[in-house]
């Protein structure tokens, strides 16, 4: 009973974290001059993914047994349920406040930064999925090498083409300004966004703990725990943060949030993959790697193509998701 009390407590502490979080990145977009598409794919989406970011390191240099599953479904999970679950309930956020959206279940975000980052995803992620297929360690070194520097080429793009700037009139008071009329300073800024970090952190791993614990009593298999459990914990963040975004209509940044992950989620955390595991995916990690891919294609279609949010897209990206689960609970 008191690993759930927690579970639902940890959750809290993540909902709270992202509140403050979410205000803090908006001031810090706006005094740094940078456009919505970056302030979504970088400073959000980095902050957000550090909790997931964290597990494959901490299980590698702990050295326990089973270390090496552990990060491997930690890596490959996080941009599985980013292209899928994240997705879907960004789409159901806009369907349930179109009547408070002025533009509906319309799409309004940076078109350039969607096409940039879902087209690095699709391409980073299906290579890491077939390095996985028995790539000899020296080869990926060097494509650990070609991830990290992919990325850093991307945050370069985005800063140079992230489109309008935020204006300070349409962002909520900084939450720990005394002076809600005035625009609050860096320093304030910097604090709030590290409080607001510090809570989705520490409520992800809490949320990670009381979730293994649970899985434990109930007798669930170490790889459902790490493919599914822990990315689905530690992506709480990215889709609390987008949840809030696209209920005010700020679709540019809900979805900057999400894909800005899928892009970091693809390479640097692979790119760890490829030089301190074996990197040798096995089935589950494969139709994991696969549906996430999936997820991602059709972002793009019901995103780039159609430019709204629609019950069938909502319901393909759910699907997606719920075909692992069941794929492990049969096998």
């Amino acid at each position: 009973m008191g690993a759930f009390v927690l579970l639902l407590a940890s959750f809290a502490v993540i909902l709270a974290g992202a509140v403050v979080f979410t205000n803090a990145v908006e001031w810090a977009g706006n005094r740094l001059g940078l456009g919505q598409g970056a302030v979504g794919s970088l400073l959000a989406a980095v902050g957000t993914a550090m909790p997931e970011t964290l597990i494959p390191i901490v299980a590698i240099v702990g050295g326990a047994s089973g270390a090496d599953g552990v990060a491997i479904g930690a890596i490959i999970g996080a941009p599985f349920l980013l292209a899928t679950v994240a997705m879907a309930v960004v789409g159901l956020s806009a369907l349930a406040y179109r009547h408070r959206r002025t533009q509906g279940t319309r799409l309004e975000a940076h078109v350039p930064t969607l096409d940039r980052d879902l087209g690095f995803f699709l391409g980073f992620f299906a290579l890491a999925a077939l390095v996985g297929l028995g790539v000899p360690h020296p080869i990926r070194i060097v494509l650990a090498v070609g991830f990290v520097g992919a990325y850093l080429l991307y945050v370069h793009r985005t800063l140079r083409r992230g489109g309008e700037v935020e204006a300070s009139e349409s962002i909520r008071p900084l939450m720990l300004a005394r002076n809600a009329t005035g625009e609050p300073s860096r320093n304030l800024i910097g604090l709030q966004f590290l409080v607001g970090l510090g809570a989705m952190v520490g409520g992800a791993h809490l949320f990670v703990e009381e979730a293994i614990e649970i899985a434990e009593r109930v007798g669930v298999e170490p790889l459902a725990l790490s493919l599914i459990l822990a990315p689905l914990a530690t992506e709480l963040p990215e889709k609390a943060n987008s949840f809030f975004w696209v209920r005010d209509g700020k679709d540019a940044l809900a979805l900057g949030n999400i894909t800005g992950a899928m892009v970091f989620q693809s390479t640097i955390p692979v790119a760890f993959g490829f030089v301190f595991t074996d990197w040798d995916l096995d089935r589950f990690a494969m139709i994991s790697a696969a549906l996430g891919i999936a997820g991602g294609i059709v972002a793009y279609w019901v995103l780039r193509r159609q430019g709204r949010f629609s019950v069938p897209a909502i319901l393909g990206w759910a699907a997606l998701y719920a075909v692992f689960p069941i794929y492990v609970a049969l096998a």
